[in-house]
């Protein structure tokens, strides 16, 4: 069972409901206090029983659970030891680097269930060292790539109840590498805070597995040249929201956003790296630059090439996109969402999806070795 902590002020603050409310919740301006935790330390043992939740009706909201992993260091320092802690708000001062000038980067990863009851993590070290890159850019320390490793696996053993059973989702975990030290000038902050919180999820598109509508936007832009693009810095989500918004209201699912300089060549859409299809050649933009490199991305790169298509990174100008066969994006999230059509200057274009679609067989067999169900001979799954 998990040893839980007397603390009146950490139990007001847990609460198992169906949708948490905004990730803005998460954290309370206090300026005596860089970054405190609620309580103390929580010790786990083990508990594998499931959490009461409806299962067949996940969706992509917050779903709080028990635990969630801290670890600081100061700037003249290295992080060493973290702990785990009861879920719940933090305390930052309201001069911590991270709100003031959003000296911070975030991950995302998922723990899936297997049918013997065993979870598998798919690629953690590749997330541990896309944040080491991401802090390098951003003049951040970041914990090292076994810190990461071994962090995501003590919270995901904490809230091993909230893992869905085999087939009804997956337990989404956030890395949160943030400047946490106070500061007034423009300066790297005096101290960081490490943090990793979950939250059991379905898919992420509330058309599930059922193909998305893009809108190209080529007003509002996602990434520049040389800004930071090509890290997954916090500072490049919320500039995609107006434009997302808008093309929600017209009726589409998501934004594929152009380059800035041209105007003329595929980036990403809001949240995912995006793929054209034609023949046996299968292209994707370049990463680097102004486009993440995605985790999945890579990994769907390496199957299509194992399954014998031709994989280009390449630049990709919009007019291929009404010369494709298939049109599909990959994330953690969305893992390999088929696109049923992209909406270009009033003009659409519609897709080939379903049964027989190359982007189904991609993630079938992708889905399958993160849950167990096909044999990993990549190697890149991690039993906990």
């Amino acid at each position: 069972m998990l040893q839980r902590n007397n603390c009146i002020n950490l139990r007001s603050l847990i609460f198992f409901s169906r949708y948490g409310s905004s990730f803005s919740k998460f954290f309370t301006s206090q300026a005596a206090s860089s970054l405190q935790p609620v309580c103390e330390p929580a010790t786990y043992r083990g508990d594998d029983e499931y959490a009461d939740l409806n299962w067949d009706n996940l969706g992509y909201g917050l779903v709080p659970t028990d635990y969630m992993y801290i670890m600081k260091c100061s700037d003249k320092e290295k992080f060493s030891h973290g702990e785990l802690n009861r879920f719940g708000n933090i305390e930052m001062s309201p001069a911590s680097g991270v709100l003031n000038y959003a000296q911070g980067l975030f991950e995302g990863l998922k723990a899936y269930r297997k049918e013997d009851g065993r979870v598998l993590l798919f690629r953690p070290e590749q997330n541990a060292m896309r944040m080491m890159m991401g802090a390098e850019r951003m003049c951040m320390l970041s914990p090292s790539v076994d810190q990461f490793v071994d962090a995501v696996k003590q919270t995901v053993l904490a809230n091993k109840r909230w893992v869905p059973p085999p087939g009804k989702g997956s337990l989404y975990l956030r890395p949160l590498l943030m400047g946490s030290g106070a500061m007034l000038g423009l300066a790297p902050a005096p101290e960081y805070t490490f943090i990793i919180f979950a939250s059991p999820v379905g898919t992420y598109f509330k058309e599930g597995l059922a193909p998305i509508n893009l809108l190209v936007e080529d007003e509002f832009h996602r990434a520049t040249l040389g800004g930071t693009g090509g890290v997954k810095a916090i500072s490049n989500y919320a500039p995609v929201l107006k434009a997302q918004a808008q093309a929600k209201s017209k009726g589409f699912t998501d934004v594929l956003f152009v380059d800035s300089k041209t105007k003329n060549h595929l980036e990403e859409v809001a949240s995912c790296n995006i793929f054209i299809l034609k023949g046996k050649t299968i292209s994707t933009p370049v990463t680097g630059v102004t486009v993440l490199p995605g985790i999945t991305r890579k990994s769907i790169i390496d199957i299509a090439r194992d399954y014998g298509y031709q994989v280009e990174e390449r630049p990709i100008p919009v007019e291929e996109l009404f010369e494709a066969d298939e049109v599909f994006c990959t994330g953690t999230a969305v893992v390999v969402a088929p696109v049923g059509s992209i909406t270009y200057q009033g003009k659409r274009v519609e897709y080939r999806t379903g049964d027989g679609s190359v982007s189904q067989k991609l993630y079938l067999t992708l889905t399958g070795i993160q849950m167990g169900l096909i044999e990993d001979k990549m190697g890149w799954t991690v039993e906990i």
